[in-house]
């Protein structure tokens, strides 16, 4: 039910609150003029609404999730797998992948590129959502990225000073370790963290510095990290003190009720 009961609040809020989406996901659904309020269809996201309020997306009513009912899954994406709910042109997405053992809604946390792999997060948790992908809150993303050639200090420094790219120059990005690839091949694997979210960001900042991404794996989100032992396509619930610290991150405060319809 609504924490605040029957006090109005925006529909995109209600809507992020309910699971159904991210704000800014919801804001791109009103705007589409996909969202009915009480049959009448809203293309303005500050509308107020209430729990007494009928909400429909693309014609579906919607209703308010029980916070126990809040699901947190941690998922090791494998290359080749969209991250949507569904894809028009019928690729395999992340939401295939876990479906058979998780029927309940839940939707990805931010976005991994088709040929990106490594930790995506997915929950019906739409406040969390939306603070873990708002660049406001800086949360970080940890990636390891194999590129080709060997990197040069000044290419580093450009990364952690930020680079400019089309879209605008990058915020300063943190470099935590440089080493060659075991393989050779005159390959080197770079572990780097940033808070920004920009489309293909970490694969355009290498290539701006001249070093073409060959592999890209994120490996950690906050203070959520991936277990090496997961294999690629494998999942499992956070666990009570893993969701307890990434609400802490984004500065939520814990209900006492995290993980309480874990089995």
């Amino acid at each position: 039910m609504n924490e605040t009961g029957n006090q109005p609040e925006r529909l995109q809020k209600a809507m992020a609150r309910m699971g159904i989406a991210s704000r800014r996901h919801a804001e791109n659904l009103i705007s589409r003029g996909l969202v009915k309020v009480n049959g009448v269809i809203v293309t303005q996201p500050g509308i107020k609404v209430t729990d007494q309020d009928r909400i429909e997306v693309k014609g579906k009513k919607i209703e308010a999730e029980d916070k126990e009912d809040f699901i947190y899954v941690l998922l090791n994406k494998p290359e080749g797998v969209i991250c949507s709910v569904t894809d028009p042109r019928k690729r395999k997405t992340v939401i295939d992948l876990i479906r058979k053992d998780i029927p309940e809604r839940i939707y990805p946390v931010g976005r991994l590129d088709y040929d990106t792999s490594g930790l995506l997060l997915l929950t019906n948790d739409g406040d969390l959502t939306y603070r873990l992908t708002h660049p406001g809150y800086g949360v970080e993303k940890t990636y390891e990225v194999l590129i080709k050639g060997s990197i040069s200090s000044q290419s580093l420094k450009l990364l952690r000073e930020g680079v400019l790219l089309e879209d605008g120059l990058t915020a300063p990005a943190k470099i935590l370790s440089v080493r060659k690839h075991n393989k050779g091949n005159n390959l080197t694997v770079v572990e780097i963290s940033i808070h920004e979210g920009k489309n293909r960001q970490v694969r355009r900042m290498f290539e701006k510095v001249g070093h073409p991404v060959c592999g890209l794996k994120r490996i950690a989100l906050g203070p959520i990290t991936l277990d090496d032992r997961m294999k690629s396509g494998e999942y499992r619930y956070l666990k009570r003190s893993e969701i307890i610290s990434l609400k802490k991150e984004v500065g939520l405060k814990s209900d006492g009720r995290e993980g309480s319809w874990l089995k």
